[in-house]
This record gives C-alpha cells, structure tokens and sequence, in this order.
C-alpha cells in the first residue's frame, strides 16, 4: 500500500513541478522561428527538473524478463523498459511470453481459442466462428515476440468468385494498457477498457455482412507500442500467416485488404511499406489497403501536437515507440521516468485525450533541453516515416483538409512519396478535421475496399 501511495506520490511531484514551468518555457520558445512545440528549452531546464524530482525507485533486477530485453543497452536501462511495460492482464493467452520464440517462424501458431460465444454478441452479424490465435512475430528491431488476433467467419456460405476474401481490420487501438485491445473485448466482452472505435465505424460488421472473413489484430502487441509501425505491420503480416497456418483450405488463397484510420492508418501503413520485404509470399493476395487521418511523419506531429489539446496522445505514442526502441527512454527524465512507470502506464484512449487538458511540453520530460534535434529523435523519424519503402498493394490513401492535428501535408506526401516509388496510390481529400474527415472519408473508403475484394483491379492515380 504505501509502495503505491508513494508511486502516487511521485507522480503528482513531478507533474506539479513541469506544470510550473509549462507556461514560461512557451512564452520564451516562440521568440525563434521554429514553432514553440519544437523547440528547445534553456539547458538549465532539464537539470532544474532532475534537481526537484527524484528518481523513481523501479525495481533493481537480477534478470531482465524475456519481454523487456534489450541487447546492447545498459542493465539499468532495461529494467525501466521492464518497469514501463504494462502491466498483466490476467489472461495467460496474452500475459505469458513463450520461452521458445528463437526457435519459431513467424506466423507459427503457438495457441487457438474459441471466442464465438462472446464475441458473436458483439460484432452483431451472424457468425460462425470467431477464433482468437496467437502467433510468433518479430518485434520493431527484428527480435523474437509475439503477437495475437482475432479471426472471424461469417455464418453464410461464399457464392462469390475464388475463396472468401478476407478483410484486415486494424483499429486504432492508441493506448498503453494491455486491457484496451480489441482482442480483450472480443474475448471477454465489453469492458471500461472497450474502445469505442472497437465498433465504429462499422467495418467489422459490414464486412461480416458482406461475406467477408475479418482479422482484427491486437497490433501493437504484447508491449502495447502505440504508434510503432514497424512492430505493428510485422503482426498483422503475420495474423495472416497465422490464418493460413490455422486452416490453409479456409484462409489460404484469399484475396487479402487491409483497412486503418488514424491509429490504425500507422498500422496499415507499416504492413503495406513491409510486405514485400517481410511477407513477399503474401503479395500476390494483397489486393488494396486504405488508410485515413494518416500520421505518416512524425516529425511533423511534434509541431502540431505537441503542448496543445492533443499532447496526451503524442505523449502516449512517444511512450509507446519507447517500449520498442529503449534508447528514446535514455532521454527521459526523472518526472518521465515517474510518469511511465505508473498505473499510468496502463491507461487507454480516453484518459490519453483527457491529458492534452495539461498542454505539457514534451521538452519538459526530457534530460537533455533539446529532444526533438537529438540523434534518438531523428533516428526515430527515419526508422518510423519508412520514406524508402514502396508498398507492394494499391493504396487508398485520404484525409481531412482542415486537419490541424494531423495535417493533411503529411498525407498528400506519403502519396507524393509512393507515387515517386512507382506503388499503385490513389488519393482523396475530404472536408473536415480528424473526427469529421472519419466520417465523410469512410463511405468511398470503404467502397474501395470492397471494389478490391470482389477482383476488381485498382486504378493508379498516379501521374504517369
């Protein structure tokens, strides 16, 4: 009990002392000419914050657990990665972290489940099996990890041409906590750890209706790194891998489209840019990704959402990239040490949202005054922008103009980049801001997809 009181503690020291110097540090950052949210701080910040937050007491450990190692980085560096990992579920299909990893392919199924009973009740269209698996993948720097997802069958029989197609649904999970996966809520049913784009917009559903098999992959995996699209293709690539593992009759030579928004777009544009090098065996079954509200460079998120209303989302996904890729944890500071290794550390969207109220600067969680021209930084805009990547699936790519959070430019240049690369793209603006762009954008989003999964090849808009 007083382990957590004084987490609590902790916690609200640290916050307390960033929020005192929030508003300074703005007003003396937006004299230069590169936006406030990406600026540097005085150098005497960080030691100034260091100095009145102590270190958070995570735990020394003789060994570093399976999921938390970190080859090459100091011992004390991957105990607080194993510090900020969330903590368990409960369910030993998605806590327990198989032993013999190495030694399988990805895609190799290690376990299955049968989840229809709960999860019928929730997609609402008739279904005739829902199966949860969980499967060998390889995480963001190509170790051994795993991953899990949801494979469901409708009840009516296939009358079109070929095999059932299959729809990859990847939703934007966008949070921390291991509860908040849509493979929890098909499992377990709905909970306050449910999404609420679990179910909305209705692509699950209508595909189901359609006669279309879904996947719904838990992509961010076991360590939750929101926003790690290296990580996150590596799994969905591989929940389709898992499907043909688990039945090749049913799921193996089906034409395959995979569909995003937001937080699922970084998924689906991880899986698109890796499939021919990852999976290039399933290339010929990809017929079309679409992706909406795609934050594509995020190194231009840090100047649109960082210290504004969306800050508790870029903080989370900065988090969630950390639990990958460590090294951006070497440049946390003692408050943001505090803050990861919390209970805060298993929160879900919501909470995530409700944090940008604070419009903290992500210079004041940094020990060096500044982050985003640090080599970690520019190393992390490389490995996660994938600008010399061609996807090897036609793409549909759309936003809102009016998007302020992400901005429509990073879109128009994944486009832009992809089209210089010689993919198939196609793309489309839409009035509105994030919310409103999802929902304008969906309908000929999703006729697209359909297009593509009834064998009607995609035209490239592409200039020639």
């Amino acid at each position: 009990m007083r382990t957590g009181v004084n987490r609590a503690s902790g916690v609200i020291v640290a916050v307390t002392v960033m929020a005192q110097l929030a508003a300074g540090i703005l007003v003396w950052s937006s004299a230069g000419a590169e936006p406030p949210e990406m600026t540097a701080v005085p150098p005497q910040v960080p030691q100034a914050i260091d100095g009145a937050v102590p270190p958070p007491p995570f735990p020394h450990l003789t060994r570093i657990p399976p999921r938390a190692v970190a080859p090459g980085l100091p011992h004390r560096l991957q105990e607080l990665r194993a510090a900020a990992l969330p903590d368990p579920t409960g369910d030993p299909f998605f806590d327990h972290w198989p032993a013999d990893l190495d030694h399988r392919a990805p895609g190799t199924i290690i376990a299955t489940r049968d989840v229809t009973d709960p999860a019928a009740l929730l997609v609402t269209a008739p279904i005739r099996s829902a199966r949860q698996v969980k499967f060998a993948t390889r995480d963001a720097v190509g170790r051994p990890a795993f991953g899990t997802a949801t494979i469901l069958v409708p009840r009516q029989d296939w009358h079109g041409r070929g095999a059932r197609p299959i729809l990859v649904n990847n939703l934007p999970i966008d949070a921390l906590g291991a509860a908040c996966t849509p493979g929890m809520t098909l499992a377990h049913g709905l909970s306050i750890a449910t999404g609420f784009t679990d179910f909305f917009p209705p692509s699950t559903q209508l595909a189901l209706a359609r006669g279309y098999s879904v996947i719904v992959p838990d992509h961010q995996g076991p360590r939750m790194a929101y926003a790690e699209p290296t990580t996150a293709g590596h799994i969905i690539l591989d929940s389709v891998r898992a499907a043909d593992a688990l039945d090749h009759r049913a799921f193996g030579s089906s034409r395959i489209a995979m569909t995003g928004y937001s937080g699922g777009s970084i998924a689906t544009n991880g899986a698109a840019k890796l499939l021919g090098e990852y999976a290039p065996e399933l290339s010929p079954r990809f017929v079309g990704a679409a992706m909406g509200g795609v934050p594509a460079d995020f190194q231009m998120l840090v100047g649109s959402m960082n210290a504004n209303l969306a800050t508790g989302l870029f903080h989370a996904a900065t988090f969630g990239i950390a639990r990958e890729r460590p090294e951006v944890l070497a440049l946390a500071n003692h408050a943001a040490q505090w803050i990861a290794t919390s209970p805060l550390k298993n929160v879900c969207v919501v909470p995530e949202a409700v944090a940008g109220a604070t419009f903290m600067p992500m210079q004041l969680m940094s020990s060096v005054p500044d982050p985003f021209h640090s080599p970690v930084a520019q190393e992390i805009y490389r490995v996660t922008k994938m600008a010399d990547r061609r996807a090897d699936v036609p793409l549909y790519i759309y936003n809102g103009t009016q998007e302020w959070w992400i901005p429509a430019a990073g879109a128009r240049n994944l486009y832009r980049e992809q089209c210089r690369l010689g993919a198939n793209a196609t793309y489309r603006e839409v009035f509105g801001e994030h919310l409103s762009a999802a929902v304008l954008g969906y309908p000929d989003a999703l006729s697209w997809l359909d297009q593509r999964l009834q064998g009607i090849p995609a035209h490239n808009d592409c200039p020639r």
